[in-house]
């Protein structure tokens, strides 16, 4: 399974990452962090959880900021995946990151606003799994699920209850 997160804001949101995420994540799962974990201590415990693919955001601290790029391409699955935090607005967000990518990823995954998307512009997918804090806009907190399977990219937005 290959889960999507974003903005944690641990400590600073809420106090822990939510136990009803942490059961579904098992170890052969792969974790992708879009940034704003805030302390290193919850990379190093998604890191110990599942294969985990991350940069950083602007609410890290320096030390996530001394291990994690600010911007990452990969493959997975046969697909080239990009990764960002993000920056702007949801309303002009999707533009501006996709501006950052030449690369033409099949996925870019981002934050940043807090709130979900799963657009397809053109062969990209841009996907945004929102806050699994539950903060600002939403009070819900949520996270996405890739499937990458047969040369189709699908993202699916949980709320967690």
């Amino acid at each position: 399974m290959v889960y999507v997160i974003a903005d944690t804001h641990i400590p600073k949101r809420v106090s822990r990452i939510p136990s009803e995420f942490i059961r579904k994540v098992k170890g052969d799962d792969v974790i992708i962090h879009a940034g704003d974990f805030t302390e290193l201590k919850v990379y190093l415990e998604l890191e110990r959880l599942a294969t985990l693919y991350a940069v950083r955001g602007n609410m890290d601290c320096p030390q996530i900021k001394e291990v994690l790029p600010s911007k990452k391409i990969f493959e997975l699955s046969g697909f080239k995946i990009g990764l960002i935090h993000g920056f702007g607005t949801t309303l002009d967000s999707v533009q501006r990151i996709s501006e950052q990518f030449r690369e033409k990823p099949d996925l870019i995954i981002f934050g940043h606003t807090h709130s979900p998307c799963n657009l397809r512009k053109g062969s990209t997918l841009f996907f945004n799994p929102g806050s699994l804090s539950g903060n600002i806009p939403l009070t819900m907190g949520s996270y996405g699920i890739l499937n990458l399977e047969q040369g189709n990219i699908r993202g699916e937005i949980v709320f967690l209850r």
